[in-house]
């Protein structure tokens, strides 16, 4: 009996989050849930939610639109390194401040070399952009080929039928296969229990985009799809000072992004890896290939010559 009662001691150093309510832990995989059992599923994050922070969520389970398979498109030319980008996703998405986690990574990279191993991803500069280098946004490339999804061993993360890949954080169990698997830095751990100051919680959420998560969970870039599956632009494309960043529908052939791709050279990271990334780069050329910006264009390939 002393040795069950020593056995057990570690479970009063838990407290009730490391084990999640009941109706958590019986409840079915995303795919399976009918729309009643979503309603309760969203009902017990609601709750939680106002539990933890103090504020009635606004949760929806926001479903792809037929006929969008969306894609991202970056021009390298224009980015300037600033960063809105990384802090706007972070407050949109309600990811912990401390330690704080980021979807996105900005590599400042050597002019020169389109090597993405050699870029300094925790630059620090007084200013940007600096005259040697230019910049090269990441983040999950909704690969049509998804490694990480190959790999995860519970089935909780998918790729929806709009391109996105998401993560049900209720199914994760911190395996970090997905992280491993995910040749673009794009996967986040919680090592600890994530900190969301109340007054930084974005009311505004989805089961399967920027809920707050606990300890012990993947996450990662959803392309805002509580944003955009509604129609909007995802947060990180708001704020960009230099019209960098643009988003859409690549089978709407009149499109920004489907006009981006028929006009310009495009080009993604580690193609090598054969994941058919959703995320391209491109950068303004001196001789476009039809139609585009001419003055632009004069910048040309001088982003990263």
């Amino acid at each position: 009996m002393a040795a069950l009662v020593g056995a057990l001691s570690p479970l009063r150093e838990l407290d009730e989050n490391d084990f999640g309510s009941v109706e958590k832990f019986i409840q079915k995989h995303y795919k399976e849930m009918d729309g009643e059992e979503m309603r309760q599923a969203l009902e017990r994050i609601s709750r939680e939610v106002e539990k933890r922070y103090d504020l009635r969520p606004d949760i929806r389970d926001v479903r792809p639109m037929d006929g969008v398979e969306f894609v991202y498109a970056l021009n390298i030319s224009r980015c300037i390194g600033c960063r809105k980008c990384v802090h706007a996703c972070v407050q949109e998405n309600n990811q912990s401040r401390d330690p704080e986690i980021q979807y996105i990574r900005v590599v400042e990279m050597p002019r020169g070399t389109l090597d993405i191993e050699k870029g300094n991803h925790h630059y620090d500069r007084p200013t940007v952009p600096d005259r040697e280098h230019y910049y090269v946004p990441i983040q999950c490339h909704q690969c049509a080929k998804p490694p990480c999804v190959k790999v995860c061993p519970v089935e909780a993360t998918w790729q929806e039928p709009d391109g996105i890949t998401v993560i049900d954080y209720d199914w994760c169990i911190g395996c970090r296969y997905c992280e491993a698997a995910c040749p673009y830095w794009a996967r986040r751990f919680n090592f600890a229990e994530p900190k969301l100051p109340k007054k930084d919680v974005n009311p505004r959420m989805s089961y399967l985009s920027n809920r707050p998560r606990h300890k012990g969970v993947m996450e990662k870039c959803h392309f805002c799809l509580h944003r955009t599956r509604a129609g909007e632009l995802p947060a990180c494309l708001e704020v960009c000072p230099t019209g960098a960043r643009k988003f859409g529908n690549v089978l709407d052939p009149q499109s920004e992004v489907s006009e981006i791709l028929k006009t310009k050279r495009v080009f993604v990271l580690k193609e090598e890896a054969g994941t058919l990334p959703r995320f391209f780069y491109y950068f303004d050329e001196r001789h476009p290939r039809s139609g585009g910006d001419r003055e632009a264009a004069a910048d040309g390939q001088e982003a990263i010559a």
